[in-house]
C-alpha cells in the first residue's frame, strides 16, 4: 500500500448549496452548429462571497455540473492556453 497526499476539499462548504437557478450560462458558438453539444459556463457568487465557475454540457443541462474555485479556474485556463489538453497528433 502506498501513502497518498491528503485530500483537501476547498469546496466542501459549497457542494450542494451553490444556487445555479439564476445562473447565466454562456458558451462559445465559434465553429459549431446550434444542434451540437456545447460546454457552457456560468460565474456564480456563493454566500461565502466567492464567485465560482460552474461548467456543464448543454445537451444535459440538468446533468452534472463541475464547479471550480477561482484558483482552479485560472489554472484550467492557463493549461488550455498552454496546450495541456490538446489531443496528441
Amino acid at each position: 500500500m502506498t501513502d497518498s497526499a491528503p485530500i483537501y476539499d476547498d469546496k466542501a462548504h459549497v457542494r450542494g448549496s451553490l444556487d445555479l437557478t439564476a445562473a447565466e450560462w454562456i458558451r462559445s458558438d465559434e465553429g459549431a452548429e446550434d444542434e451540437e453539444e456545447h460546454v457552457e459556463i456560468a460565474f456564480v457568487e456563493h454566500t461565502d462571497g466567492i464567485t465560482y465557475t460552474a461548467m456543464r454540457n448543454s445537451a444535459h443541462p440538468e446533468g452534472p455540473v463541475l464547479v471550480f474555485t477561482p484558483a482552479e479556474w485560472e489554472a484550467f485556463i492557463l493549461g488550455v492556453k498552454d496546450g495541456e489538453f490538446d489531443e496528441p497528433w
